[in-house]
């Protein structure tokens, strides 16, 4: 009876490690991943969010990592914190892409101070309807299952137990910044080349008729112009936003073009 405890005990002692070194890297991942690791979400929640996606992810990463848990323990500390916040930033920085192409939008529209503190990060109205629709739609469109699939998959990139080389995140971190920017600019196009437009429009009748205030006239329309682009572009917008995040999720630490 003695040696089949014990053997339960070595088998469980096993799993409580396997299993806490893998809530290293989800939990790094959870803090800073779309919809389920915003501030906005509960700590028990997103505790429990982690412990669930451990149960999903260390079976599927178990013999890759078994033979490294009882060897050098505290570099797979630093290694598994590491590999979850690269993934991570990677994720939130998708969400940077729709805050920042909805301020270029509310700038735009003379409404970039219109609720500006409403969220938890204070930000203009039109980057908080977009970040609550397009993470909406990302969970509705399965983000649990992406999150999990990009999980098991940096095992094999960013395996357990080494340091990811220096030059391979800076080069991967500069792609992925430009292609927030990029993808944030492309976003909100229409409201920065419609008020471009509209603003020379105005200019030029100011200049024909300098009696004519065009600003008392010219600035709410400017502004209901823009609600009305949000309305007809929002679909649009979120659809082509969606497209490029799961593209991401396909591929998260491709390097190029």
């Amino acid at each position: 009876m003695t040696g089949a405890l014990a053997a339960i005990m070595e088998l469980v002692r096993d799993a409580l490690a396997l299993g806490f070194v893998v809530f290293l890297r989800v939990g790094a991942v959870m803090a800073l991943v779309p919809a389920f690791g915003e501030q906005s979400v509960p700590m028990r929640v997103r505790l429990g969010l982690t412990v669930a996606f451990t149960l999903i992810v260390a079976p599927a990463v178990a013999p890759a990592i078994a033979p490294l848990v009882a060897g050098a323990p505290m570099q797979l500390v630093a290694t598994e914190v590491m590999a979850g916040l690269v993934l991570g930033m990677g994720l939130r920085i998708f969400v940077m892409a729709l805050q920042i192409a909805g301020t270029m939008a509310a700038q735009a529209s003379s409404l970039s101070q219109f609720f500006g503190g409403a969220g938890v990060d204070p930000q203009p109205a039109m980057a908080q309807v977009l970040l609550m629709g397009g993470l909406a739609l990302a969970v509705m469109a399965g983000l649990h299952v992406r999150v999990a699939s990009a999980l098991i998959l940096s095992y094999e990139v960013l395996p357990a137990g080494v340091f990811a080389p220096a030059a391979m995140l800076a080069d991967w971190g500069l792609m992925q910044v430009t292609r927030a920017f990029a993808l944030a600019f492309s976003l909100a196009a229409p409201f920065t080349i419609a008020s471009l437009i509209y603003n020379v429009a105005l200019g030029v009748i100011n200049r024909a008729m300098p009696q004519l205030m065009v600003a008392f006239v010219g600035a709410p329309a400017l502004t209901a112009g823009g609600l009305v682009m949000l309305f007809l572009s929002v679909p649009v917008v979120l659809a082509v936003w969606m497209q490029a995040f799961d593209l991401f999720l396909a591929d998260p630490f491709r390097v190029g073009p």
